[in-house]
């Protein structure tokens, strides 16, 4: 396949059969400096994908002639460009399928512009750290280790007692915040600090949803998960070894 750009000019491909979709994501996109690419469905998407690769590709699942899954199925036979999906379902089995399927992370349909630009930076951010790891022979990679919990920033790939854990871009940075200091209270500011760039202005629910959902997912590996301690008007910590 083609090179993709340089991560400094970053080139977005955004494909939604939503046309006010794609005119306010890309203007939003733009004003970041990023250059946008859009497509309205998924074969024009995989075709123009394949010819110029961007270095990220934002995936609506449903939309006519492909789906989103589907493309992003056929991408990961021959390319490992970061994907973010956006989807108006509420169904964590579709972002649990579409994540073991190589996807980045999800942004929920509605969504503000700068939560979708400050994910889009995260996934970039992450997507440079790993190529850059993989120009360096040698280098040992940066992992986490916390008695049973281990993470890899790197690979983003994350175990618990030697099972895989899932974990979307924000959660991952969200958990690792928390595991780096263990028994450390951190604020719900402080954690939105770690996952984004920027102080990015949501309401304190959003902690608390990440919290949940990565309860929830490490429950499924382990029933007696409780790890992640709530200190109720003050934050979470990670609980001490």
């Amino acid at each position: 396949m083609p090179m993709r750009e340089p991560l400094d000019m970053a080139t977005i491909a955004l494909v939604d059969d939503d046309r006010n979709i794609l005119t306010s994501v890309s203007i939003a996109l733009e004003s970041e400096g990023y250059r946008v690419e859009t497509y309205t469905d998924g074969v024009s998407a995989l075709e123009g994908l394949g010819a110029r690769p961007p270095n990220l590709a934002i995936l609506d699942i449903k939309m006519p002639r492909m789906d989103g899954m589907e493309l992003l199925r056929r991408l990961r036979q021959k390319s490992d460009v970061p994907v973010i999906f956006l989807t108006s379902k509420d169904d964590e089995i579709d972002e649990l399928f579409g994540l073991k399927m190589g996807a980045d992370d999800f942004v929920r349909k509605p969504f503000s512009q700068r939560l979708l630009v400050e994910r889009v930076r995260a996934v970039l951010r992450r997507a440079s750290n790993r190529e850059t790891a993989a120009k360096t022979p040698g280098k040992q990679s940066q992992s986490l280790e916390r008695g049973q919990l281990v993470m890899d920033q790197e690979r983003h790939t994350c175990t618990w007692k030697g099972q895989p854990v899932t974990l979307t871009v924000t959660e991952f940075l969200i958990l690792h915040s928390l595991a780096q200091r263990p028994g450390v209270v951190k604020s719900r500011d402080a954690l939105m600090d770690s996952a984004y760039d920027e102080q990015v202005y949501v309401d304190d629910r959003t902690i608390d949803s990440h919290i949940k959902r990565l309860r929830k997912k490490f429950k499924a590996v382990d029933g007696e998960f409780d790890m992640i301690e709530t200190l109720y008007g003050v934050g979470y910590r990670f609980r001490e070894i």
